[in-house]
């Protein structure tokens, strides 16, 4: 690793474990000076025991994201060279047990405060000769399953929010990718399940027993097929942050690239079969 490369910094949300830590812990040894956020005080020891700066990042918490692109410019002079939104959480749950507020929730973490810490930093990635951003996406952020409509929408809207940035920063120096992770080993279902038993009342739904299943899966131990583990993303992060033309759009894993072909050829209704098949939901 040369010296220049030393000297980049990165700031990545989400670090506490899974496709975060994997990927802020791969940069930090290729010789990135990462800061890694957490949304959890608790966190940050692990983070810092790994050689990485560690910072506090609540994204639904505008005072949090100001504090934390305060302590990074101040440590960087002002410099950075990527920045990598991979913050989210999945909040199951039918969109007709959906609160609005429950929704709400879920895009000021995955949406609205992402957004809120990009603009923050988009000055600072302009003035670079070079910048990156870089947005862990996911595999339902261009496919839709049944019972995770606040997740869906928040990752399209991601997405679709990319895709217009990318498009208005073209000739700026910064150039954005999108990491569209399947099935990758981290804490997303145990996560989740906390959010839909916080949020859902199951026992009160018409979708009762699809929530069974929904719960049994968040529950379970056995990994999703093809599940790989989250170094596959820090692949694709470093092709992103190293290659001279990066690609717009990173798939990761097998389930990822085949439903994106599909999703192409085949009519919706056959897709709408496929998509409730695959999630164990195969009633029409």
């Amino acid at each position: 690793m040369n010296n220049a490369k030393e000297t980049r910094s990165i700031l990545i949300t989400g670090c506490s474990s899974g496709i975060g830590l994997a990927i802020a812990t791969g940069l930090h040894q290729r010789g990135y000076r990462v800061f890694a956020s957490t949304r959890k005080k608790q966190d940050l020891q692990t983070i810092q025991q790994s050689g990485l700066h560690g910072l506090q990042l609540d994204l639904a918490d505008t005072e949090s994201i100001r504090g934390a692109v305060k302590q990074v410019l101040e440590q960087t002079d002002n410099k950075l060279y990527a920045l990598i939104n991979n913050g989210a959480y999945g909040q199951p749950g039918a969109v007709e047990d959906l609160q609005t507020e429950v929704l709400r929730k879920q895009f000021e973490t995955n949406l609205f405060g992402t957004h809120e810490l990009t603009r923050l930093l988009i000055p600072v990635l302009r003035a670079q000769a070079r910048s990156h951003i870089i947005q862990i996406s996911s595999i339902l952020g261009f496919i839709c399953l049944p019972y995770r409509g606040a997740y869906n929408s928040s990752k399209y809207a991601l997405e679709a929010l990319t895709d217009t940035m990318r498009m208005e920063l073209a000739g700026s120096g910064i150039h954005l990718s999108l990491i569209q992770p399947g099935p990758v080993a981290s804490r997303f279902r145990d996560n989740a399940y906390r959010a839909f038993i916080t949020a859902i009342e199951p026992e009160n739904s018409l979708h009762k027993d699809a929530y069974e299943k929904e719960i049994q899966r968040m529950q379970s131990d056995k990994p999703v097929p093809f599940t790989l583990p989250a170094e596959a993303v820090l692949e694709k992060t470093i092709h992103a942050l190293e290659s001279r033309k990066p690609r717009i759009r990173y798939t990761v894993t097998a389930p990822a690239h085949v439903f994106s072909l599909l999703k192409r050829i085949l009519p919706d209704r056959w897709m709408d079969t496929i998509l409730k098949s695959a999630s164990g939901h195969k009633k029409s």
